[in-house]
């Protein structure tokens, strides 16, 4: 049967696990935000935009993830785990057990395999040896063909009935395909947990083989030595040895007793099977159980863990080889439960996989680190444009206006001030000689400079008052922003004052067929721009893209004299997937 001792044994586990000396965090790796600064991640370097840990078969999700059309990152591919393990192997009937120091023990070997960030699956081998030893002398043995043979019971019909002293080994081998579920490495409040808590079930495959010793080394009964222990033992009275005196009659019995095991116990013969069981018993069970493991490295932890292996329906009562209760009728009568057996077992387990393409298993990661860390500096988060107060609507943010209130339709320069594009002092909307020669400074309040030359000395043009500029463009992106729409606004009025010059306008970004179609998107867009929204000719623009630089920027300068090229050329790749 099973004994309340092994049940509770299960939850010694969960008893330790609360300790708070064992959720330490371990050592700490930097990564780069977007921004530039910090961001701390606990535990493991692992990437989410990384495609180096993402499978081949996972890749559609993973690009779709990364060009934002999918919220969700495709799962990594993570390490498997092996590990060994050494404990207390018993069987839980109804002869007492035997601990590790008198012969129990169990060995194990396991691997086991992810399929989530809470469960796994797991097969299992153990390999014990049970051992058990009663205390109490027994009179119902008669109907156990391992002890009816030797000794005269009370069902064998003799008039004389010998006291003995139930024993057994076990050896099992067992076989486990467990499906396991861990839950501590979702964390609200710290990125990662060195302690891992589990359980588990499943079914368990046994082969078993029990044996008895019930004979000396000159394969004698044991019937005098039985005897004169219960003499000396036994209450006077009840005829019973008292739980006390328990230790002190196993004490005994190691005394007089050999180590052979030689006789086979009862065992249920229908389900003897041959081969690598060596005709050992074959059953399947329940399995079921907890464990903790504690985090040493990466690839390294530690665990300790309880299995309990439970009889499927009527199961079998013969692990310890006996199964017939105290007899106080003269029908036999059978135990009222089954046996089963319990592991309690500490292991080394280690991690099987390359750092630089699997991840830790992902029972070791925490499913909130991507959104939280996300959310702390984004990397890859869309977030719109943003929006900044422009109250007199020039197009400058009111935070770098150094001339606020500026009249509505008057052109202005990047600090929001109104253009003065000969830097005569006098604004362009009221400037009645826009370009008045530095010679001819300083000018009146009409901005007409004193200068002994004709009246036409104010209208010199000169390509070299157009100044070069660089626009810069968002990733993946064609429009035209507010700080770009000012640059082209002084380009505009300079262009507008020497209506013979031309400019060169250059798209950067040649290292794909991607890059080369933006490139010349982004220059189609400010000729166009120019063209509706101040006025210049096209035919004043030269087209240039594709050219080697920042992929990002598109450059503007004046044409040297007799500088020509076209003013539109055809997209490279109008019809590429963008």
């Amino acid at each position: 049967m099973i004994n309340k001792k092994y049940v509770l044994l299960a939850g010694v586990i969960a008893a330790i696990a609360v300790q708070p000396a064992f959720a330490q965090e371990s050592s700490s790796t930097t990564a780069k935000g977007w921004s530039g600064r910090d961001m701390t991640y606990r535990g493991y370097n692992y990437d989410y935009m990384d495609t180096n840990y993402i499978p081949k078969n996972r890749m559609k999700q993973q690009n779709k993830f990364l060009a934002n059309q999918y919220a969700f990152a495709a799962k990594p591919r993570n390490m498997w785990e092996v590990g060994v393990k050494f404990g207390q192997f018993n069987v839980s009937g109804d002869v007492p057990a035997s601990m590790l120091w008198r012969g129990s023990y169990g060995i194990g070997i396991h691997v086991r395999k992810s399929i989530g960030y809470v469960f796994s699956v797991r097969a299992d081998y153990n390999y014990g040896i049970a051992k058990g030893q009663g205390w109490s002398s027994s009179l119902g043995y008669g109907n156990n063909p391992a002890w009816n043979k030797y000794y005269v019971g009370q069902a064998g019909g003799g008039s004389a009935l010998n006291q003995i002293f139930y024993n057994y080994r076990t050896e099992v081998h067992q076989l486990n395909l467990d499906l396991v579920a861990s839950t501590n490495n979702i964390r609200f409040h710290r990125a990662k947990t060195g302690v891992s808590f589990y359980g588990f079930v499943g079914l368990a495959g046994i082969g078993y083989g029990t044996r008895i010793n019930a004979l000396d080394e000159n394969y004698s009964s044991y019937s005098t030595q039985f005897s004169d222990i219960y003499t000396k033992y036994a209450d006077p009275v009840t005829g019973q040895i008292e739980y006390s005196k328990r230790n002190d009659v196993r004490s005994e019995l190691r005394d007089v007793m050999d180590d052979t095991y030689e006789t086979d116990g009862e065992s249920a013969q229908k389900n003897r099977r041959p081969g690598i069981f060596d005709k050992k018993t074959f059953m399947v069970y329940a399995t079921l159980g907890a464990g903790m493991q504690i985090r040493l490295s990466t690839h390294w932890n530690i665990a300790l863990e309880n299995r309990l292996t439970l009889p499927l329906g009527n199961g079998d009562d013969l692990l310890d080889g006996q199964r017939w209760a105290e007899q106080t009728t003269k029908e036999p009568v059978l135990t009222q439960s089954t046996d089963g057996l319990n592991f309690f077992s500490v292991g080394l387990n280690y991690n099987i996989g390359r750092k630089s393409r699997n991840v830790e298993p992902l029972y070791w990661m925490n499913p909130l680190d991507y959104a939280y860390t996300e959310l702390n500096a984004p990397r890859h988060m869309l977030l719109p444009d943003p929006v900044l107060a422009d109250a007199d609507a020039d197009g400058v943010p009111d935070q770098l206006d150094k001339c606020p209130g500026t009249a509505a339709g008057v052109a202005v320069d990047a600090h929001g001030c109104p253009m003065d594009t000969d830097g005569d002092g006098v604004p362009d909307y009221m400037d009645k000689q826009l370009i008045t020669p530095t010679e001819c400074q300083p000018v009146d309040a009409d901005g007409v400079g004193d200068c002994p030359c004709n009246p036409k000395c104010g209208s010199v043009q000169t390509c070299a008052n157009i100044p070069a500029a660089a626009v810069t463009f968002a990733n993946n992106s064609s429009a035209i922003n507010s700080g770009a729409q000012t640059q082209l606004a002084v380009m505009a009025a300079q262009m507008q004052a020497n209506p013979t010059c031309k400019v060169v306008v250059i798209g950067n970004g040649n290292g794909s067929k991607i890059q080369q179609q933006r490139s010349w998107d982004r220059v189609n867009a400010i000729i166009e721009y120019m063209s509706e929204k101040n006025g210049i000719d096209r035919g004043r623009f030269i087209f240039q893209y594709g050219q080697a630089g920042d992929a990002n920027t598109v450059m503007l300068r004046a044409a040297a004299t007799d500088e020509e090229g076209p003013t539109n050329v055809p997209p490279p790749f109008p019809n590429l997937k963008k």
